[in-house]
């Protein structure tokens, strides 16, 4: 089959940025931070993120605070290429507040270092018993058992991480819209029952956001 030279294009354009989001989150890797510029950087982050970290779950504004540092600089590279949608986080993550690299390493730097903030947006507690069981079968094998995530595979802290926030991530993993997440991620979610989904993330919601919290 012939493909057309639109189409060609199309692909080109893509490969071109993947390469471009590549090198950008390798080259922020390779540097040396300095939290202290960053936290000049976050002054702007904090009128949603707080000057603590712990965001603001009534807005859909994520915790961040002691997130890892390796997942905030590639998170912070999907946003710039439209990897992870947010009309916000696009504005705050493009080049006009973050210039290249090593402020991308300086501002993850500082969030990194923020002391962990527990969230006090939960679920109805329900079906937390039965989320758990789901965390510890299909998540806790890249996450961690405590949901503490691994900053060199960059597979992001979850305890603590607030309620409402969750929900709508898993939404979107579910419907194809969070684009910088794996197909076999997103259809290991949409195994899940509907309760399973509301469970897994009041559990994590409930967890410290350093060690597992008994339920």
């Amino acid at each position: 089959m012939k493909i057309p030279a639109i189409a060609w294009a199309a692909i080109l354009l893509a490969t071109m940025a993947c390469a471009t989001q590549t090198n950008e989150l390798r080259a922020a890797l390779k540097l040396k931070p300095d939290p202290k510029h960053g936290a000049a950087l976050y002054e702007t982050c904090a009128s949603c993120h707080r000057a603590n970290g712990a965001g603001a779950a009534h807005d859909g504004v994520p915790n961040l605070a002691g997130q890892h540092y390796q997942v905030i600089i590639k998170q912070l590279v999907d946003f710039r290429d439209t990897e992870r949608l947010d009309l916000r986080m696009e504005g705050f993550a493009s080049q006009h507040y973050l210039e290249g690299p090593q402020d991308l390493a300086d501002i993850a730097a500082h969030i990194s270092n923020l002391t962990p903030q527990p969230t006090n947006n939960v679920g109805s507690g329900e079906y937390t018993r039965l989320g758990a069981a789901a965390y510890l079968r299909a998540c806790r094998h890249c996450h961690g058992e405590a949901a503490q995530g691994d900053n060199r595979l960059r597979y992001p802290r979850l305890a603590g991480q607030h309620y409402n926030y969750l929900i709508k991530q898993i939404d979107m993993m579910i419907g194809g819209t969070r684009f910088n997440v794996s197909w076999d991620h997103a259809k290991l979610l949409e195994n899940l029952t509907d309760e399973e989904i509301v469970g897994l993330a009041d559990y994590l919601a409930r967890l410290n956001a350093v060690s597992v919290a008994p339920l």
